[in-house]
């Protein structure tokens, strides 16, 4: 075993065991020292060859593991589950976690970027880095479970794309007016035959309109508003267990959420632990009714999501605290919310407009009064 400067960087140079030779660089000479260090008690210990168990782990056995493992988190049955699915489609669950370098890791988010999702629409890059995450954290877990060696992710540069993330998209006023309207009536479709289609035209689906009336009177998120129950909300407050983040919060109840709450309690009855239900069983998707109603009203680039950012900006143009703001939605940091910011700022803009024309008045006719420091005097 050698070690000798070429160049700028220090090298080990030895053959192992086996008769392989092996040359690795360093910047430091210390870390050439150590590494060097580390091949020769291997050596002695007769452990320089073992073969671990972790190199002969496929991905479907950590997935597995990590599906055991993660399968309560929130984000999972939205989000991971799908990611996973991916994961094995494209690998393969037999494929050994030793063989995916950081190559194929980053020739996989080139796929990502490749294919359309479900909805048959090119992914954003925010879309792409959920998954690349997840994969990352999928490679950190086997390293912590003694499945694999090193994590492949640590091999080369951060696998994530920029993002953009200055849309801010709410809906104003006359727009809030219109989309409740259009949650008016609701167009049911089926099958009477092969043939023939049903029309049914059912007024006023209480659960759409009530849905999208409570995200913009509390910010709270789609699955945050499904999963709502009466126990929940107490004492002028909604008491948030299950978050996003698994961190519970506090959402107050100002008067027109609370007027809200007593007609849908007093309409459902005591028959139903969650707030929002549909002939008896929890509502839990509305994504059809949503993207219906948008339509009707003649909304266009509003997602759910902008339910949520639509409370946030009213809330601030209202004089809102950032800092309240933050609580309320739960983000982590008070960087997340001051993108609403702005919206203050215009909003003053605004509101000092008022104020034109308070000093318009001729002063013909008016004294103009100058004071010195001993007497007083007007010129008129």
């Amino acid at each position: 075993m050698a070690i000798r400067k070429v160049g700028k960087y220090w090298q080990i140079d030895y053959y192992e065991p086996n008769g392989n030779r092996k040359r690795q660089n360093f910047k430091k000479k210390k870390d050439a020292v150590a590494e060097l260090g580390k091949g020769e008690s291997l050596k002695s210990e007769g452990r320089y060859l073992d073969v671990k168990k972790e190199y002969c782990s496929t991905l479907g056995e950590v997935l597995k593991l990590y599906e055991k493992n993660f399968d309560g988190q929130p984000s999972y049955n939205t989000a991971k589950r799908f990611f996973i699915s991916d994961f094995k489609e494209y690998f393969g669950k037999d494929k050994r976690l030793s063989d995916i370098r950081f190559v194929d890791l980053e020739t996989y988010r080139t796929h990502l970027k490749e294919k359309l999702t479900h909805h048959k629409k090119i992914r954003t890059p925010a879309s792409i880095n959920r998954e690349m995450s997840c994969l990352r954290h999928v490679f950190k877990k086997a390293v912590e479970w003694e499945m694999i060696g090193e994590n492949p992710f640590d091999k080369g540069a951060l696998l994530l794309l920029k993002e953009n993330n200055q849309r801010l998209r709410y809906l104003t006023e006359d727009e809030i007016d219109r989309l409740l309207d259009a949650c008016a009536t609701e167009v049911i479709k089926f099958p009477e035959s092969k043939k023939r289609i049903k029309q049914i035209t059912r007024k006023d689906p209480h659960y759409l309109r009530d849905i999208i009336e409570c995200a913009i009177l509390s910010g709270m998120r789609k699955q945050e508003l499904l999963n709502l129950k009466w126990d929940e909300i107490q004492g002028g407050y909604i008491y948030l267990r299950k978050t996003k983040t698994s961190t519970s919060r506090q959402i107050p109840i100002n008067d027109d959420l609370d007027t809200l709450f007593k007609r849908i309690r007093k309409r459902q009855g005591l028959g139903s632990k969650y707030v929002f239900i549909f002939q008896g069983k929890r509502v839990d998707d509305v994504t059809n009714g949503f993207n219906a109603a948008l339509k009707r009203a003649g909304i266009q680039d509003f997602t759910f999501h902008d339910l949520r950012h639509t409370f946030a900006s009213h809330f601030i143009m209202r004089g809102g605290n950032p800092k309240a703001l933050q609580e309320i939605l739960g983000h982590t940091t008070l960087t997340m919310t001051m993108k609403y910011a702005h919206l203050a700022q215009d909003h003053k803009k605004k509101a000092i407009n008022r104020l034109n024309g308070l000093t318009a008045k001729k002063s013909d006719g008016h004294k103009i009064v100058t004071f010195s420091k001993n007497k007083k005097s007007a010129t008129g």
